[in-house]
């Protein structure tokens, strides 16, 4: 771990970007609302065109980090990132209705993540042999992830206090940081086998670890667009109500919505330190996790102190916590490295589902069914301790053994 330690820094920016440039405009939504003129529906499709794009060509950007290396897929990632962003950035400035072609950045900066965030994680997996250095590395990662969402709610708040367009400008200077990084300290190691494997050949080798693996797979990659669609729903929902009914603005507002994604990103941190190579535990902790945030979520209530609120919704951001770098290790630790970025990507495809829908689907239940919105949540916890229950089941073997591998999840 010693020598990569700044090659993973390094990778630990781009999740930090990445959550930065979506969340971040999550407390500042309603801002946008009143400069630009638009619903509430309209401004969280801000969100969702950045994830929608996304979807299709994770997988895309998974395949081609297979074949031809994984920086040679990051890098034009980010630097299409920063393209979109600027062009976003400059409608808002610029223009008297920017609305649409703010939507035509977000779409580029959602092109460009597809290539830079599901692609780190492979790298991951790639750049450390012993499984336990594997699970702290992707604990540091998911970490990077939540805490960017820690910060998005600060940060958006505090540059949309200086000018509401001011966030759109962070996500191109912080897209060539990651760029810089990833050139300078990033050096994945050289694939031994240099033998050319034609796209029918691959495709037939996916297809044979979803006949091996495909209940665990297909469970995880379920449960991670679940866990995301809950976590953004229930960011949007509270960014709102914060405004509407709590009168809590501005900066203010920021360091509310921060407090569940702190400890949602302490609780990751912890985890992907502690968990190692325990297969069986990440199992029970996925499932713990899920339990936690269910009964949270069960009893968040339209009428309730700001206290309370904030309460339940920490410790659901603590049962996603705990279950976010079991899911990564699981799923990065669980095929060989020659399809690793294709079946990972397939995972944070699912993922960024759940970013898609998690704002608009909300914002609908929010006007005339706003009752139902946390029993819904919480019921989608429930399906995520079900799937966990009964379809991840890892043998209680030596994990030096490789047990995932041979298809001893079914």
């Amino acid at each position: 771990m010693g020598k990569q330690k700044w090659a993973l820094f390094a990778l630990a920016s781009i999740p930090l970007l990445m959550t930065l440039a979506n969340s971040m405009f999550i407390p500042v939504l309603p801002v946008i609302e009143d400069k630009i003129d638009i619903s509430p529906f309209q401004s969280s499709m801000i969100i969702t065109v950045y994830s929608v794009v996304a979807i299709p060509l994770i997988p895309l950007a998974g395949y081609l980090s297979d074949k031809f290396g994984r920086k040679k897929v990051i890098i034009p990632s980010l630097i299409i990132t920063a393209i979109g962003g600027g062009v976003a950035a400059a409608a808002a400035w610029l223009m008297e209705n920017p609305y649409m072609i703010i939507l035509l950045g977000r779409l580029l900066q959602g092109v460009g993540a597809s290539g830079a965030f599901p692609v780190v994680i492979p790298t991951v997996g790639d750049m450390f042999k012993d499984e336990e250095e594997v699970t702290h590395g992707l604990g540091i990662i998911e970490t990077s992830n939540t805490f960017g969402k820690v910060l998005s709610p600060i940060l958006g708040s505090v540059f949309a206090f200086i000018i509401w367009y001011a966030p759109f400008f962070a996500v191109p200077v912080l897209s060539l940081i990651a760029t810089i990084l990833i050139v300078l300290l990033v050096k994945p190691p050289q694939k031994k086998d240099k033998q050319e494997t034609s796209f029918k050949q691959f495709l037939q080798t996916i297809k044979k670890v979803f006949q091996t693996n495909g209940k665990w797979l297909i469970a995880i990659f379920i449960i991670g667009g679940l866990i995301m669609y809950i976590l953004f729903g229930f960011l949007f929902f509270l960014s709102e109500v914060l405004e509407d009914k709590y009168d809590i603005k501005g900066i203010y507002k920021g360091f509310v919505l921060a407090i569940p994604l702190l400890i949602l990103c302490s609780a990751s941190y912890l985890t992907g330190k502690k968990v190692g190579e325990h297969k069986v535990l990440m199992k029970w902790l996925i499932l713990i996790g899920n339990n936690i945030a269910m009964v949270s979520l069960f009893f968040v209530k339209e009428e309730m102190t700001i206290f309370l609120l904030i309460l339940l919704l920490s410790l659901t951001g603590l049962g996603i916590g705990v279950s976010l770098p079991c899911l990564d290790s699981l799923i990065t630790e669980g095929v060989e490295k020659d399809v690793r970025g294709t079946i990972t990507s397939l995972y944070s495809s699912m993922r960024f589902v759940g970013v898609a829908a998690g704002p608009p689907i909300t914002a609908m239940m929010m006007k005339g069914y706003a009752s139902y919105l946390f029993f819904v949540l919480s019921g989608l916890c429930l399906i995520s301790v079900l799937l966990s229950f009964f379809f991840i089941k890892p043998d209680a073997v030596n994990a030096n053994k490789s047990p995932l591998k041979k298809g001893t999840i079914s």
